[in-house]
């Protein structure tokens, strides 16, 4: 059965996981969209301020957005989209080997103005194996409403 705008609450809470993060996919997703040497090169990103490789915050968030779906799907959200993102903090590196699962809470929900749509802010974090936060964003989503009988 899916879940509609009316069955959220905000405070609702949910975590899903895990996802581990490869060097080769650090290095290919970096390569095609982000190709900063300290996702790119092993041993030049030493030097760095990141003092190793350290995935892009993109190939994070994309991850993450993964996960997120996954959850939304398990949950059966009516999702109808998103109307943006606010707030993307990319908190600490992501390095080759680390485990990522993600949490959301609902922060807000509106009626919004489209018809048959309300609208549910959620806050995702992104964590690594050590339960530390690596990435957090306040996804602006777009659910269904249940259909009502005139």
């Amino acid at each position: 059965m899916p879940t509609y705008y009316e069955d959220i609450a905000v405070g609702d809470t949910q975590e899903h996981g895990s996802y581990e993060v490869t060097e080769d996919e650090i290095l290919e997703f970096a390569k095609q969209y982000d190709p900063q040497e300290f996702h790119t090169d092993p041993e030049a990103a030493e030097d760095t301020m990141f003092g190793g490789l350290a995935a892009s915050g993109w190939h994070t968030a994309a991850v993450c957005m993964r996960l997120l779906v996954e959850t939304m799907e398990n949950a059966e959200w009516a999702s109808q989209g998103a109307r943006g993102v606010d707030e993307l903090r990319w908190i600490r590196p992501v390095r080759p080997g680390d485990e990522l699962s993600v949490e959301y809470e609902v922060v807000e929900k509106r009626d919004g103005d489209r018809p048959g749509v309300g609208e549910v802010d959620s806050r995702l974090t992104g964590y690594n194996q050590d339960g530390e936060p690596v990435i957090s964003w306040v996804g602006l989503g777009m659910i269904e409403r249940r259909a009502t009988e005139e």
